[in-house]
């Protein structure tokens, strides 16, 4: 198994990608801290992995908020002893043009999606140092490194984590840390549901492979950057978007 024994947090994982990432984090050995605001949904998905027989928990988070994210791994640490890997795929939409955005929904998406992304791997480093390892794995998007028109808030806040990805790489590589990012395309998930299927089916004669994404193919491309495999990965950004970009 590809992380025997590695313990993993997957932040926005009671549903949908991180949700998927945990259970392929866990088939592959890992011990999965599912962390989300959504406590019922989180709560059921980590007990449904405990019932077939893996080690999961999960711990109520609120990333834009220091001393959630502290509680949860202060819970992490007494639980399974050590953080191996973060994944850092909480994040949310709140979607205008620019003229009838709020600067209430501007910050709002920049706190989650970005101070929570901060706030996460600086609350993890410290444990990594001690140990001198660790796997830390942010969100982009392609929305982030091409823009997307009514996405101001969300393009601005995935577009800087790869600056913090980038400089994460550089500060801590010499500390046995990698950081990476990935950046997904349009995948099937809730936020992509609410787009209207015209609209979709316009989107996907865009895409060279003429399909939208599944939340596995992400969670396949964050299990590769949390294994070894990629140990001499750090600092880059995978894009898994169907050629969608190029």
């Amino acid at each position: 198994m590809r992380l025997e024994n590695r313990v993993a947090i997957i932040t926005g994982a009671a549903n949908g990608i991180g949700l998927e990432s945990a259970k392929v984090f866990a088939r592959e050995g890992a011990k999965v801290v599912l962390a989300d605001f959504q406590e019922e949904a989180g709560s059921q998905a980590a007990q449904e992995l405990v019932n077939e027989g893996y080690e999961a928990i999960f711990v109520k988070v609120d990333v834009s908020d220091k001393e959630s994210v502290a509680g949860m791994v202060e819970k992490t640490v007494s639980e399974f002893g050590t953080i191996d890997i973060l994944v850092n795929n909480a994040g949310i939409t709140r979607d205008a043009m620019l003229v009838k955005m709020s600067e209430e929904d501007f910050k709002r998406v920049l706190d989650v999606n970005l101070t929570g992304v901060f706030l996460c791997t600086q609350a993890v480093v410290p444990t990594m140092v001690e140990k001198g390892y660790g796997k830390i794995i942010n969100t982009s998007s392609v929305s982030g490194v091409y823009g997307n028109v009514g996405q101001t808030n969300y393009a601005a806040s995935k577009a800087a984590v790869v600056g913090m990805t980038k400089t994460w790489a550089k500060e801590l590589g010499r500390k046995g840390i990698r950081v990476n990012a990935v950046a997904p395309g349009f995948i099937e998930t809730n936020m992509v549901a609410t787009v209207p299927e015209k609209v979709i089916e316009s989107l996907v004669k865009t895409i060279p492979v003429m399909a939208l994404g599944k939340p596995t193919d992400i969670a396949n491309a964050y299990l590769y950057l949390a294994s070894e495999e990629s140990h001499y990965v750090n600092g880059t950004v995978l894009h898994v978007d169907g050629g969608i970009m190029m």
